[in-house]
């Protein structure tokens, strides 16, 4: 018998991989192999409605347990798989179980940047948020009145924040970059978020290091940064990104950079191995990328599905992200990076707009805040390559319907 197409990862590219396989009615077997005790799960709701206690377990679930089973995709969950031999097609897990491949797909995601032992990365009270039971840890820490420190001014940090003030804690935040959101936006978006935030009643220090989290007895009690301030702290939120698992390929001997390098296939450099999602990386307009986004992994995940039942495809995919944060949806399409101008478009009301990423006079990317209609025709104008002139687009009176449909 052929050996199965083998899914090493269980998250969100292994699930768009499988649901695709099955609606192909591609006829090879699979089996799934994942670390963790659950079925593929959304992530984006856990540091938002799983965390506010909004979203039962169950309904992060992408698909049920059951329907995996009901198509016959075998399963090994609390398993982990600890070598790949290319040369045998087969991978090893932690139990010494030999596991046969005909394809292998890599889906193993990303694990959440942690504070070394040395500056009390270790101590009680200190979390990060990534998986569910990552919040099934701190959720019961968030309790109204509790002092919050956030270390880290990205988009977790930022809806972590969010989520605290909503429960009455009270909330500090440290980027020790000189703005919060500088690796990911502009300054007119890190603009808009700061004065959000301290809106909300978040304390908001930038340029801000930290030299060291202290405690009393291993459990938590304050942050000392390299300035010498001392912030008291009832528990800690380490939101500093996250580090591709890139481990498993790496010893492999499989080529990697800033990720598992894949090409336009989302094969690796062994043709009979793939990778997909968080830990994939790929050249898009002469520069290596590496997307941490539900929409990449989603689509990976499908491409190569669709390349094993033998379609001609190629991943091409319009990058698009999303953030909630109070009473803001924030909507992204595109890469800004290489840009070097931006152009703010009023909105419908003042707590609404959008910044447009031009470099040179090609549009590269939008942020959208609280406004669906910029997001909408937005990336139909980039994804028909139209580079509208930062004249019309700052212009509010300027019909951005007209402008996605060339006119």
């Amino acid at each position: 018998m052929t050996a199965p197409i083998v899914i090493v990862g269980a998250g969100q590219a292994a699930a768009s991989f499988i649901a695709r396989h099955v609606a192909l009615s591609n006829p090879r077997s699979v089996l799934l192999i994942g670390e963790e005790p659950h079925p593929p799960y959304q992530r984006p709701p856990l540091s938002k409605k799983y965390l506010l206690g909004e979203l039962e377990r169950e309904r992060l679930f992408i698909r049920p347990l059951e329907w995996y089973r009901e198509q016959n995709i075998g399963l090994r969950f609390d398993t982990r798989v600890d070598a790949i031999e290319p040369d045998q097609h087969r991978v090893l897990t932690a139990s010494g179980e030999s596991i046969a491949y005909d394809k292998l797909l890599l889906c193993t995601g990303s694990s959440a940047r942690r504070l070394p032992d040395a500056m009390g990365g270790s101590l009680d009270g200190v979390f990060t948020l990534r998986s569910i039971a990552d919040i099934d840890n701190v959720a019961s820490q968030f309790q109204a009145g509790r002092k919050l420190l956030i270390v880290g001014g990205g988009y977790i940090g930022l809806e972590a924040a969010a989520v605290a003030r909503k429960l009455g804690l009270e909330v500090t935040l440290l980027e020790m970059a000189e703005r919060i959101l500088q690796r990911v936006a502009a300054a007119a978006t890190s603009d808009y978020f700061r004065e959000l935030h301290q809106g909300h009643g978040v304390q908001i220090h930038e340029s801000a290091r930290l030299a060291r989290l202290f405690g009393e007895n291993g459990k938590l009690r304050g942050a000392e940064l390299e300035s010498g301030a001392i912030i008291d702290a009832d528990l800690v939120l380490v939101g500093i990104g996250a580090s591709p698992n890139i481990e498993l390929a790496q010893a492999a001997g499989l080529a990697c950079d800033i990720g598992i390098r894949v090409n336009d296939f989302c094969q690796t450099s062994d043709p009979d191995i793939y990778a997909a999602g968080d830990c994939s990386c790929f050249t898009r307009n002469g520069q290596t990328i590496r997307l941490e986004s539900v929409q990449n992994a989603a689509d990976q995940g499908d491409l190569v599905a669709r390349r094993l039942a033998g379609e001609d495809v190629r991943y091409t995919a319009l990058p698009w992200f999303w953030s909630d944060q109070y009473d803001c949806k924030l909507q992204i399409v595109g890469l800004n990076q290489g840009h070097n101008h931006t152009v703010i478009r009023p909105g419908a009301g003042a707590a609404s707009r959008s910044i447009w990423y031009y470099r040179d006079d090609e549009l590269l990317a939008i942020d959208a805040m609280n406004e669906p209609k910029s997001y909408a025709f937005g990336r139909k104008i980039i994804e028909a390559g139209i580079s509208p002139t930062p004249r019309l687009v700052a212009d509010p009176m300027t019909d951005l319907k007209a402008l996605a449909m060339g006119k």
